[in-house]
């Protein structure tokens, strides 16, 4: 299973760090990817990484987050910088199986999901 951590709350402008570690040992990276969804919204993608580092992001979180992957922790982070109001909402992590270098920026494809860290940022 994925396991989140580091949601929090933050003022507008600020910054997190939430993570993601895959607790089995025999996990072998496939892309991953970070979502969210706010309130009364839809679940949405908000970057990819594939397993060679190809990462691809969400035009409302481009220039501002970064996702990345640390393969001695197996840890999938995203720095989140210059939060805004509209960020807020529940972060997931989750894995694509079916895929592993060119990660498609779709909900549907990925089929492993952790339980998801809340993120709040206020004016």
């Amino acid at each position: 299973p994925l396991v989140e951590s580091g949601g929090g709350s933050v003022q507008t402008g600020g910054s997190l760090r939430p993570s993601c570690v895959a607790s089995e040992d025999t996990f072998i990276r496939p892309c991953m990817g970070w979502f969210r969804q706010g309130p009364g919204k839809v679940n949405e993608v908000v970057a990819t990484i594939g397993k060679d580092d190809n990462t691809r992001y969400a035009d409302f979180v481009k220039g501002r987050f970064n996702i990345s992957y640390d393969y001695d922790k197996k840890t999938l982070e995203l720095q989140m910088n210059s939060l805004k109001v509209e960020d807020s909402g529940k972060y997931y992590c989750a894995a694509d199986t079916s895929r592993w270098y060119t990660c498609e920026l779709i909900v549907n494809y990925f089929n492993k999901w952790g339980q998801g860290a809340q993120v709040a940022v206020s004016s």
